[in-house]
């Protein structure tokens, strides 16, 4: 309890020294987010390895005896993302976002806070200590995405995000208020048997998906997330994608936690949302110009990975499958910690091209690769987990997810499983496709603005957060049989039972990783001989009259990706503006694509217009004068009483 309680302490304070500091702010903001990191992961590993529970309890309050935090092995779990990234993230903002740089103690003081609650949250076991934790979190990830509250853009970015987030709270306060109906209780706790299948708890559900599915980002809710990861500051965005949007995660599986026989259309319902958010959120991200929004669809794309895992978990829980149960959810949830590192390294990679070049237009970057080498080895790394390619971190969660739907082929006969690989497969080659166009375009070929040919390399003070970042992808990719222990107690949590079959038994991971330490070993000697080669031939062959490659003769990010767009046309939907010339000597022509989010796009903004202009007629109303407003208030007091009598 002392670690836990010394991390909350630490991070809580970490910004209020930037306060009264011009310079060095942002430094001792990294030194102490630093140290509540370790003091915070020294508390979830020795739980995870072997250590014992604890409760905090206030039974002198009016919310009865019932403990407010409660430090398992699902908090434990979360814990460890929730203090790693951020850590990482403020020492990367040392550089990124210097302390003379505008609302530079805002940013410290409001990227301390939202740790804390987070840190908070993970261990909540009450409603009111949750949704304590998850208002405070809200607002001031409201606030840390308008830093640069002078763009338009970055102050719409933040009003969808905050109508969003609290649109989610109001469904989770009718969800916890049906539960307490239900239990007579707002503490979390186990339900009986034969719960779940009632009307409250049913309707709980839904409430509890809608809640928790606006924090994921899961679609069709997932509408505020691009504009918001887009807008924030690149150590923002990553805290956001690696870690805040895992609170829906954490919600979901607290509340599964508590369900000893979860009906199994639950599960089928997580599974299909799960395929939407993991396609969808992919398809959209292959059509993007920004490089920051590319990679928030991906964080849609990998929620959807994730809600694969518990979904399939759900119905080997609900069929009484224990090998589709363990393999599901331990899967699922190893993919909530893998997502963290490798969406945050992403993001910090993504903030080191913005550092250099003052965009994130992927139609002007090119040619960074030359000039920011070990950006784009942090990038690399980041982008061959995320597609799930052996040996990084991103395969193993995968593999589980896999392993579960294919024991779920074999022993059930439900639809769920098909559905399942058949969705894993589609992500899983897009995904692929669509970091081909985000890497090549980025730091491969010729530099197409002057942006990008004036690149430079970022201090070490960003580099060495992203190195944190991959060396964590590629020893849980090497070496993801260490961990076993704490995953299996983490799965046992959730399942409610403590005797299960062990995941390491079940998808062999130490003989994968026998065979995965060669591969990287051939990857590395395949990298250091394509360095050795020599850069240009001795003697010149003939080239036909070409000279030189120019910025005009390479792939856009739009043409790249056009063949896929196009192919997905019908779903996507996509906007092409070009000219048509037939002349001898035509004048240039411009294409011009763009994708149009789905729901935010094609949907909410064109409905708040339309509604916007409805209630105009209604301003005549609205005169400013007091007499007018009191014979309002008369009206309404005499149609009140006519009610009442009738």
């Amino acid at each position: 309890m002392i670690p836990y309680g010394l991390a909350l302490l630490l991070v809580a304070l970490s910004g209020i020294p930037g306060l009264f500091l011009q310079k060095g702010g942002g430094r001792i903001a990294a030194i102490l987010q630093g140290l509540g990191a370790l003091a915070g992961l020294t508390a979830s590993l020795h739980l995870l390895c072997g250590g014992r529970p604890w409760t905090l309890s206030l039974p002198a309050t009016p919310l009865g005896s019932a403990g407010l935090l409660h430090f398992d092995a699902i908090a434990a779990f979360f814990l460890i993302p929730v203090l790693l990234v951020p850590a990482c993230g403020s020492l990367f903002g040392v550089g990124y976002w210097r302390d003379r740089d505008e609302n530079a103690s805002r940013l410290h003081l409001l990227y301390g806070l939202l740790t804390a609650f987070l840190a908070l949250l993970v261990a909540a076991s009450h409603a009111f200590t949750f949704l304590l934790g998850w208002e405070g979190m809200a607002m001031a990830a409201f606030f840390l995405v308008i830093t640069e509250d002078r763009n338009p853009e970055t102050r719409r970015a933040g009003w969808i995000y905050l109508v969003s987030t609290h649109t989610g709270t109001l469904c989770l306060l009718g969800a916890f208020a049906l539960v307490s109906a239900a239990t007579g209780s707002f503490a979390f706790s186990a339900f009986p048997a034969g719960l779940a299948g009632t009307g409250r708890l049913t309707a709980a559900f839904v409430l509890f998906l809608l809640g928790f599915g606006f924090k994921m980002g899961a679609f069709p809710l997932h509408f505020w997330l691009p504009p918001a990861h887009a807008a924030a500051p690149s150590h923002v965005s990553a805290f956001m994608s690696g870690v805040l949007i895992k609170m829906g995660v954490l919600g979901l599986v607290r509340f599964l936690a508590w369900v000893p026989d979860p009906p199994l259309w639950w599960g089928g319902v997580l599974v299909i949302l799960g395929a939407l958010s993991g396609i969808l959120g992919v398809a959209f991200a292959l059509g993007q110009h920004s490089l920051k929004r590319l990679l928030a669809y991906h964080s849609i794309e990998n929620i959807g990975i994730i809600l694969l895992g518990i979904g399939i978990g759900s119905i080997g829980k609900s069929t009484g499958h224990l090998e589709i149960m363990v393999l599901g959810y331990g899967g699922g949830l190893l993919h909530v910690l893998n997502h963290s590192l490798f969406k945050g390294l992403l993001f910090l990679a993504a903030g080191s091209v913005v550092h250099a070049t003052g965009t994130q237009n992927l139609e002007e970057l090119g040619g960074l690769a030359r000039s920011m080498p070990r950006t784009s080895a942090g990038f690399l790394t980041g982008a061959w987990a995320i597609c799930g390619l052996p040996p990084l971190n991103g395969f193993i969660s995968e593999w589980l997810i896999y392993l579960a739907a294919f024991r779920g082929l074999i022993l059930t006969r439900s639809p769920w499983p098909i559905l399942t690989l058949t969705a894993l497969a589609i992500i899983g080659a897009l995904a692929l496709a669509c970091f081909c166009k985000a890497f090549g375009i980025v730091f491969l070929g010729e530099p197409r603005s002057e942006h990008a040919t004036h690149a430079h390399e970022s201090p070490r003070t960003m580099l060495v957060p992203m190195g944190i970042l991959g060396g964590a992808c590629i020893l849980i990719g090497l070496f993801s049989f260490l961990g076993l222990p704490g995953l299996d107690r983490l799965v046992a949590d959730l399942a409610g039972q403590q005797v299960l079959p062990g995941i390491g038994e079940l998808a062999h991971l130490p003989a994968l990783s026998v065979l995965a330490i060669p591969l990287l070993g051939l990857a590395c000697l395949l990298w250091r001989w394509a360095r050795a080669m020599p850069s240009a031939r001795q003697v010149p062959t003939w080239d036909c009259g070409y000279a030189a490659a120019t910025p005009r003769m390479q792939y856009t990010a739009s043409s790249l990706a056009d063949g896929l767009v196009s192919g997905m046309r019908i779903v996507l939907l996509p906007k092409v503006r070009w000219r048509r010339i037939l002349a001898i000597f035509p004048s240039p022509r411009r294409f011009h694509s763009h994708l149009p989010d789905p729901v935010l796009d094609r949907v909410a903004s064109p409905g708040l217009d339309l509604l916007s202009r409805f209630l105009i007629l209604f301003r005549i109303l609205q005169r400013g004068y007091l007499a007018v407003y009191l014979l309002y208030v008369m009206l309404t007091l005499i149609f009140l009483l006519v009610w009442m009598v009738v």
